[in-house]
């Protein structure tokens, strides 16, 4: 089995194409009828589909896996653990599930990016839903301690009130402006037009 383009997306950390790469070359192999379970990388192509947030995926490769293999590979369970928590938004367990496995060299490196990827993700979440918000909250779905919750927070421009233990969240600044290209308004114009006669 040539697993060179997962190879080279990995060294190159494109980590967003593994799913990608992992779906056609699972075609390709299962459409030859060679069997190839026993040394397929499923913990990678699970976190590939984990990255890119398709949990959907993830979920039906899960139910794919032969049970051999889950049983033989603790890392592909410890993958899909990562993938129940999403699954089940549970925002807080996602980073215990990341802290609690000792991931392989090969997979080290795309946890790694994942976690930071999720943070950044829950800390837009948190940006986009609250005013303000406890220290405690805030640490939970960062999936940091509450200090370096707070310090991550206050780096981000937000203000910190001692008393009450709260955070309170500044907004981004939001650029509405848009372009007008004639191509575009051109299209629209022939859509509608198709739309009315």
């Amino acid at each position: 089995m040539d697993f060179s383009a997962l190879n080279e997306a990995l060294a190159f950390k494109s980590y967003d194409q593994i799913a990608d790469i992992c779906d056609t070359l699972m075609l390709q192999v299962a459409s030859e009828g060679v069997a190839f379970h026993d040394e397929w990388p499923y913990a990678i192509h699970l976190l590939g589909h984990i990255y890119i947030n398709d949990i959907n995926s993830a979920r039906f490769l899960w139910k794919k896996i032969p049970l051999a293999v889950k049983e033989s590979q603790p890392e592909v369970s410890a993958v899909w653990k990562i993938g129940q928590r999403l699954w089940l938004k549970d925002y807080g367990g996602v980073h215990e599930a990341i802290r609690e496995f000792n991931w392989s060299p090969q997979t080290q490196g795309m946890v790694a990016a994942f976690s930071e990827l999720y943070t950044k993700r829950m800390f837009e979440l948190l940006l986009s839903a609250y005013s303000t918000i406890s220290i405690q909250d805030t640490a939970l779905f960062l999936g940091m301690n509450e200090d370096d919750a707070t310090n991550y927070a206050l780096q981000q421009g937000w203000t910190v009130d001692p008393a009450s233990r709260m955070l309170t969240v500044k907004k981004q600044a939001v650029a509405t402006e848009q372009k007008l290209d004639h191509s575009k308004l051109q299209r629209l114009t022939e859509y509608v037009f198709h739309l009315e006669h």
